[in-house]
């Protein structure tokens, strides 16, 4: 039976609604003879936060030594058991059951392709859903097109909306170590050396709150910023230039 991996960083103090994510992946509705993992990783080792989840054969729990988000991510990585894997952020959620369901059934369709990113909606505190600025058109993306966003300064995408082959994440060593804009790491390192699908559909709920790890003043410094996106960019560069390619050698079906 195929899985489905979803990996979840989350940290004591920052566990607020991560019941509303349990829930969210709980609720998820898989194409039939596909089974889901949800790994979740503490960045910490209080056990606060894993202690709100109930202890059922498709959870996975772990915790290490605090390192960020981008280190739980790739702890929890060798837990993956799926043949794709996401990631979910611990305040986030899924955007209706059926959200991995579409992700499954878009690879399935088209075995050559590696990975599905979707659009992503802002949930603001009064309730409000906010469509993100720059989608991209739905279904198959060009080579190298959300590289080339990042590099004019408008990623199209959230990197919380894509699913990849847990392989192929693996292969380029799971998230870069650094301390923001890790989740875009693993899907340009794959759309360097594969192609990818949009969804129509959102398949992200992104929660804005004040405790969220982006309002701290430190994300917004300008130095950071532009050294955070050289590393991803130069990752993506370098193996772009390498002309090599890869592509799914058990694609999924369904």
């Amino acid at each position: 039976m195929p899985i489905f991996s979803v990996i979840t960083p989350v940290y004591a103090g920052g566990d607020a609604y991560l019941p509303e994510t349990y829930e969210s992946v709980a609720s998820q509705r898989l194409p039939a003879g596909w089974s889901l993992q949800w790994v979740v990783q503490e960045d910490g080792k209080t056990g606060k936060p894993l202690d709100q989840l109930p202890d059922l054969p498709w959870i996975s729990k772990g915790a290490g030594r605090t390192g960020g988000a981008a280190r739980a991510r790739t702890l929890a990585l060798h837990r993956a058991a799926g043949l794709l894997t996401r990631a979910l952020d611990a305040d986030d959620l899924f955007a209706d059951e059926y959200t991995v369901s579409r992700d499954i059934e878009a690879l399935a369709a088209n075995p050559d392709l590696a990975w599905t990113v979707a659009p992503c909606l802002d949930l603001y505190p009064d309730g409000r859903l906010v469509p993100g600025p720059y989608d991209p058109e739905p279904g198959r993306l060009p080579p190298h097109f959300l590289a080339e966003g990042l590099r004019r300064g408008a990623l199209p995408v959230m990197g919380t909306t894509a699913t990849i082959y847990t392989d192929l994440i693996a292969l380029h060593g799971g998230w870069p170590a650094i301390p923001a804009f890790e989740d875009v790491g693993p899907l340009l390192a794959a759309e360097a050396v594969s192609q990818g699908w949009m969804q129509e559909k959102p398949g992200e709920i992104y929660r804005k709150h004040p405790d969220q790890s982006t309002e701290d003043p430190e994300y917004d410094d300008a130095e950071e910023q532009a050294t955070r996106v050289a590393i991803v960019l130069d990752r993506s560069d370098a193996l772009r230039d390498l002309g090599w390619t890869w592509r799914p050698g058990k694609p999924a079906t369904v």
